[in-house]
């Protein structure tokens, strides 16, 4: 009866809210990891020509990077605002939104890749009759790994967070719940969808350390440091890998609706 009592006396924690809102828990659940990972994966496919752009020289790194960094200062509620007479409340706003603001992290990690690949590794690939295009996805992108999967990191734990600013228009997953629940202050709800959203930060980035483990076995070889959060200044090491280390210069954005 104490249990089965938890809704009425608006306990914290209940026991009998996850059973009888186990569906709506999971449909928000999914949603929230949808969005996650299809704004991650648009924003890593546009930001890898950005950052190919903005390695050719300062002529496009300084528009590109300037670019980047003023979309992530705008405020999420700013953004979804000019976004939406373009798609008005569906969840492209929402993806729109978060593709854009994981640019600043993602660009700037896969630029500083790219520039610590060895010059030797480069000039050994041309020797050997590579091309721009198979010297890039060959040489440069592998040996680029560590500083690429530190950005991909930190934008998909930020991703994460923001989603759930999405339930401005009905479409933040998790968020959903929390704003529904916070006009009656139900905390079962609140709570819920709340730890819920940690669990699911936590499990993609280790996923991702797995991941990046997995691809770059030579950071554990050879001692090279890969750092588990903030953008990246990578140095080349004569031997090939990338050894990088962490810069506080553009912290994770992290909003809850």
């Amino acid at each position: 009866m104490a249990e089965q009592s938890c809704l009425v006396t608006n306990d914290w924690i209940c026991g009998e809210y996850l059973r009888s809102r186990s569906q709506e828990l999971t449909d928000a659940t999914v949603q929230h990891i949808g969005i996650t990972v299809v704004s991650v994966l648009i924003g890593l496919a546009v930001a890898l020509p950005l950052a190919l752009l903005a390695r050719r020289g300062p002529r496009f790194a300084g528009p590109v990077l300037g670019l980047t960094t003023v979309l992530y200062t705008v405020p999420s509620l700013a953004m979804f605002s000019l976004l939406l007479p373009l798609f008005g409340l569906s969840a492209a706003l929402v993806v729109t939104g978060l593709v854009l603001y994981s640019l600043t992290i993602l660009v700037r990690n896969i630029l500083a890749g790219l520039e610590a690949v060895p010059q030797e590794a480069r000039e050994a690939a041309r020797g050997m009759g590579y091309g721009p295009a198979r010297l890039l996805w060959e040489v440069e992108l592998p040996l680029a790994l560590p500083a690429v999967m530190a950005g991909l990191r930190i934008a998909t734990v930020s991703t994460v967070a923001l989603t759930t600013v999405g339930s401005l228009v009905g479409k933040g997953g998790l968020g959903n719940l929390i704003e529904d629940a916070l006009p009656s202050f139900f905390k079962a709800q609140v709570l819920t969808a709340a730890v819920l959203c940690v669990l699911l930060a936590v499990t993609a980035d280790l996923l991702l350390l797995g991941l990046q483990r997995l691809l770059t076995p030579w950071t554990r070889i050879s001692g090279a440091v890969v750092p588990p959060s903030g953008p990246v200044k990578a140095e080349a090491s004569a031997s090939g890998p990338v050894k990088a280390e962490a810069s506080a210069s553009v912290p994770a954005k992290t909003e809850v609706g």
